[in-house]
């Protein structure tokens, strides 16, 4: 697997280039802003990517998508329970200081237990609403690997005090959902640094037994 990971934007959102070495095929998730540097990472790994993925409907998440769409071709991907974040678009805009993306089109609905593929690479779809009602994780299975979104930070969780946030859903969804997985597994967060669900479920202070 080629991943790359690296902040974008004014939020520093982290974006993942994720790729398979034969094939070449890619897919990206959470490419808020900053495609120029999305690109130059494609073009040193030769990766054509097949899908765009966004874990929810932040602009610091897909703030870039529709650039990216428009370069590659490729689908964006969405959970339709935040089909409705992406009419306030301008507004999230002004309450983080970032350019108004414009219209953004979603090619295809993501739904808990889809399964995505670049290459021979596979992820599956886990629906973890609470910091938004649309939110997904989406989980690598064979190299034991969670891109959280915002659903789940080193050391805290996502904040729920946005529009579509509830803060007993997402204690639900980390742990009936998240804390399912096994501790080696690796969490890449959409936001900060790496971590692991081990390292959560020990120290992270929202993830104690209740």
């Amino acid at each position: 697997m080629i991943h790359e990971i690296f902040p974008v934007g004014p939020l520093q959102c982290n974006c993942s280039v994720i790729g398979d070495e034969q094939s070449r095929e890619a897919m990206v998730i959470d490419p808020g802003d900053d495609i120029a540097h999305v690109e130059e990472i494609l073009r040193r790994h030769k990766l054509t990517v097949k899908q765009i993925v966004v874990t929810h409907g932040h602009i610091d998440h897909i703030g870039g998508a529709m650039k990216l769409k428009n370069i590659t071709g490729a689908p964006l991907l969405l959970n339709e329970h935040d089909f409705g974040l992406l009419k306030i678009l301008p507004l999230q805009a002004a309450w983080v200081g970032m350019a108004v993306p414009g219209k953004v089109t979603v090619d295809q609905k993501i739904s808990d237990g889809d399964r995505l593929r670049a290459g021979s690479l596979g992820a599956t779809v886990m629906h973890t609403p609470g910091h938004t009602q649309g939110s997904v994780c989406l989980y690598f299975d064979a190299d034991k690997k969670l891109i959280a979104g915002d659903t789940l930070f080193a050391g805290s969780i996502g904040r729920t005090d946005l529009p579509g946030g509830d803060f007993e859903q997402i204690m639900r969804s980390l742990h009936q959902r998240v804390l399912s997985l096994t501790d080696d597994v690796i969490v890449v967060p959409g936001h900060g640094p790496l971590t692991t669900i081990g390292e959560e479920r020990m120290a992270n202070p929202f993830l104690q037994t209740r």
